[in-house]
């Protein structure tokens, strides 16, 4: 503590310095005036006894009044140079308040200073962790005694991934956005982490986090990576070519990642080729058959309460089943009116397809926030037949219930 409690003495010290020097300096002009009184009682008394004499015949008036002009001349003398204090207070003052400032000082820090964080902070200086489950037992330790602290969630879960608990990774990313807000970072690790706990299974949640933080910020790496491992997991080659150019194009030159990614758009390109020719009959045959054409407008009504930028989601979802959308399309309001085509292509996911399911939920979604989810207006139209051949008009036309 002595590093902490020597430069607060310092800080102490100068302050009562400023305290002290006015008091001492009040103390010897008590010393000055205290001679001073004892000059002007000796005066007093010297002309006492110049007028007994005169009195008593001793003194004649030209010597009496030599007598008195010579201790006058000796008072002003001793007196010359003494300034009078002009409030009794001046000393008293200084001194208690040099009495109050260590004392006020030392309880006002006890009771806001930070006193607990310096020495968690000295700690973990002065003693380096020798192995990540250390580093993670500190981190645990650091979040409990200060839970509100989102930046120690947010390492407690970098140092939970590099250790492979994505599910405890995905709670202390998620605390520290509920601390420190929706950061378009904080939204990718979060995402990130909710993607491997859950088997690598994408899911409405990860596209609307995903979604969030790059909307916030198109260039967020985490983001943009995990979409491509998402896209390739999923064997749509092509959209993991697209997500994964676009980080290694916001990556520092010297980022040790950046070889990597480029291996993965590599094996994504000859994964592409590769499948044109061998897949090009069975999809055209597929999709012939599993095609929905969708036409999406808008109510005049919501025309007037909608944003040329506000998102729309335009899917397909099973009657009942899994609620994730079969097939997505994303735009924007300022594309409608605009007829669209929902197929097995637009799937998020390998399974289920649209292709399994005999009938489905056409719904479009006006979002101002991006969010698949959670949206304003809303259109439905169902059942409808997945192997209808005519085109299918589906109006935004009612606030979203779902959403609330």
């Amino acid at each position: 503590m002595i590093d902490f409690w020597l430069p607060a003495g310092l800080l102490l010290l100068t302050a009562l310095a400023f305290l002290l020097i006015p008091a001492l300096r009040t103390r010897k002009r008590q010393a000055e005036e205290d001679r001073t009184a004892l000059n002007v009682t000796l005066y007093q008394e010297r002309l006492q006894e110049l007028e007994a004499q005169r009195q008593a015949g001793v003194l004649d008036e030209a010597q009496l009044e030599a007598g008195r002009a010579e201790a006058a001349r000796e008072l002003l003398a001793d007196t010359e140079g003494v300034q009078l204090r002009s409030s009794t207070l001046g000393g008293a003052v200084p001194l208690a308040c040099a009495l109050l400032v260590p004392v006020l000082g030392v309880v006002l820090y006890l009771h806001w200073g930070a006193l607990d964080q310096l020495d968690q902070a000295r700690e973990l200086a002065s003693r380096q962790p020798q192995s990540i489950e250390e580093m993670t037992s500190r981190l645990e330790q650091s979040v409990r005694e200060q839970p509100q602290s989102a930046e120690a969630w947010y390492f407690l879960g970098r140092t939970y991934m590099a250790q492979e608990r994505a599910g405890d990774a995905a709670k202390a990313f998620e605390q520290a956005v509920n601390i420190a807000g929706r950061a378009p970072e904080l939204l990718g690790q979060w995402a990130q982490a909710l993607y491997f706990a859950g088997d690598k299974q994408w899911s409405e949640q990860l596209q609307a986090l995903t979604d969030e933080a790059l909307q916030a910020d198109p260039q967020e790496v985490t983001s943009l990576g995990l979409l491509g491992i998402a896209a390739y997991e999923s064997q749509r080659f092509a959209d993991a070519v697209s997500y994964w150019e676009r980080l290694v194009a916001v990556l520092p030159e010297q980022d040790p990642s950046r070889q990597a990614i480029a291996s993965g758009i590599e094996r994504a390109r000859q994964q592409i080729g590769e499948g044109e020719q061998s897949g090009a009959a069975v999809a055209a045959e597929g999709t012939a058959r599993q095609v929905l054409e969708v036409s999406v407008s808008l109510a005049p009504e919501v025309q007037a309460q909608v944003l040329p930028d506000d998102s729309v989601f335009i899917f397909a979802r099973a009657l009942s089943g899994p609620p994730m959308p079969l097939a997505v399309k994303r735009l924007k309001v300022s594309d409608l009116p605009v007829q669209v085509s929902l197929s097995d292509v637009d799937a998020m996911m390998p399974e289920p397809k649209l292709s399994l399911f005999e009938q489905v939920q056409l719904v479009a979604r006006v979002s101002r926030e991006g969010n698949a989810i959670k949206g304003e207006w809303i259109g439905q139209l169902g059942p409808v037949s997945t192997s209808a051949g005519e085109v299918q008009t589906l109006l935004i036309d009612s606030a979203d219930q779902e959403s609330r």
